[in-house]
């Protein structure tokens, strides 16, 4: 019999029943985590002057979204998605935040397809002049903007993208095609066929980082890049309006450090300043943020993944340990070892089977950046220290990992083994409960349809659910 995934019917069926007794696997969020690394990102943005536009698509959820932007908050709800989907599904929100005086935005973050201008024309029809976004890396997508501002009626605004390094899409700010593709938006603008609101960056490459605050330095090459861009647009069309918007969860959360934006200083990374020269990433970061907000530029970063963080971002080191440990992983997902195999695993260590394979954790792997490549961790996820004994990945993540991890993966099957002396193996038993932090949240979490919600601060009552969170599926 299917399950009825109704929120009534969900929240019926799970609430006050312990990670114990819930069907497994299941994906896990704490929401104290959650508040946490939400938090940090919207202090660090307003601190800083910045404007802020989370990523919805890690997550696919309402309530997340809410602490996203600070349900209380009265800044702009800017918002990023993948699919047409989360858009779709997060309009009622965004109304409930202008029925407030808030003011927002959705960004559809996939250069703009034919197919996606009827769904987004009734978003923009239902909320409104200067609600939704969308992105242009092609000429041949501009006329496209045409018909949107016919059918929703009012013009969209449009981010330029700009390729930074990724390499998946844009265009590069120094290319022909970049000086082609502004002087199309331009025209589409003159024509009032939409608003050239701004150029953005993603800089998902800085997944490869392994070095402490080496983020940082990355995140001023992607400003960089897109102040290249917004010189060629003031070139044709001088002091023009534009918000530059870079970023990934490595870069974004980078802003975090308590040293930026305070002038000239030392930095976590050893940097300092010499003979007046800014040599510390924190204070060349500070000097490049003065000097395009004095060129009257908006400065605006997105991260998508930051919420509920993962194996991946653990391994790029792109905080320093006050602000990011295996502890503030926010998701996992929740197995049971269904059997043991003894002495099966390399030097006669037990191997075990767990109820979680690719469609549950994933199959794409933390980027291996070893001197010696598959020496550093290539598991497909870690158990964490709950309801084990557990080693957790520490300061030297992905170098060192040790203990029980997800070695190997089919459909539906995970086969954990040890990583570490055979006498120092934890032992483990058929129906035991486990929680796996994933590689990849956003990957792991789209093989449910709910997240099952625990609260790490309700002491004694940790592994209670409080609530469940739907999950939006589709495109």
């Amino acid at each position: 019999m299917a399950e009825d995934t109704t929120t009534a019917a969900l929240k019926s069926r799970y609430l006050g029943r312990t990670l114990q007794d819930v069907p497994a696997p299941a994906a896990v969020l704490d929401l104290a985590k959650l508040e946490v690394n939400c938090q940090r990102m919207i202090d660090a943005t307003k601190r800083l002057g910045m404007l802020w536009r989370p990523h919805i698509k890690t997550h696919k959820t309402t309530e997340l979204t809410r602490l996203q932007v600070g349900d209380g908050d009265d800044t702009p709800a800017n918002l990023v998605v993948s699919t047409l989907v989360e858009a779709e599904n997060i309009v009622p929100l965004l109304e409930e935040y202008q029925s407030k005086g808030r003011k927002i935005n959705i960004l559809h973050s996939f250069p703009l397809p034919s197919f996606a201008v009827p769904r987004l024309a009734y978003i923009a029809s239902r909320l409104g002049p200067g609600s939704v976004s969308v992105m242009i890396d092609h000429p041949g997508q501009v006329p496209l903007l045409a018909n949107l501002s016919s059918a929703s009626g009012h013009p969209p605004l449009v981010f330029l993208k700009v390729d930074t390094g990724y390499r998946r899409a844009g265009v590069e700010p120094d290319s022909p095609a970049c000086d082609a593709l502004i002087d199309a938006l331009l025209a589409s603008e003159a024509a009032g066929d939409c608003v050239f609101h701004g150029l953005y960056s993603h800089a998902s490459h800085s997944y490869g980082m392994r070095d402490d605050w080496r983020a940082m330095e990355l995140l001023a090459a992607e400003f960089l890049g897109v102040q290249m861009a917004a010189g060629k647009v003031r070139s044709r069309s001088p002091g023009h309006s534009l918000v530059l918007s870079v970023g990934a969860t490595p870069t974004a959360t980078t802003v975090q450090h308590p040293g930026l934006g305070d002038g000239v200083s030392a930095d976590a990374g050893g940097g300092t300043d010499v003979g007046g020269e800014t040599t510390a990433p924190t204070g060349l970061l500070t000097k490049l943020f003065g000097e395009l907000k004095t060129d009257g530029l908006e400065l605006e970063v997105h991260a998508g993944v930051y919420p509920t963080l993962d194996l991946q971002q653990l391994a790029t080191h792109a905080r320093d340990r006050s602000l990011m440990t295996h502890e503030d992983i926010a998701f996992d997902v929740l197995v049971e070892v269904a059997s043991l195999y003894p002495g099966r695993g390399a030097d006669g260590t037990t191997e075990a089977l767990v109820t979680a394979g690719c469609l549950a954790l994933g199959r794409e792997p933390v980027q291996d950046k070893g001197a010696l490549p598959g020496k550093d961790y290539s598991g497909w996820g870690m158990v964490s220290p709950w309801n084990s004994r557990n080693v957790a990945p520490g300061a030297d993540f992905p170098r060192v990992h040790r203990g029980w991890q997800v070695g190997r993966i089919s459909q539906e099957h995970g086969i954990l083994v040890w990583n570490g002396e055979k006498q120092e193996e934890v032992p483990l038993e058929v129906g035991q409960r486990l929680r796996i932090w994933p590689n990849h949240s956003c990957i792991a979490g789209a093989g449910f349809d709910y997240y099952l919600i625990v609260d790490s601060r309700n002491k004694g009552k940790e592994d209670e659910v409080i609530d469940v969170w739907p999950r939006w599926r589709g495109w």
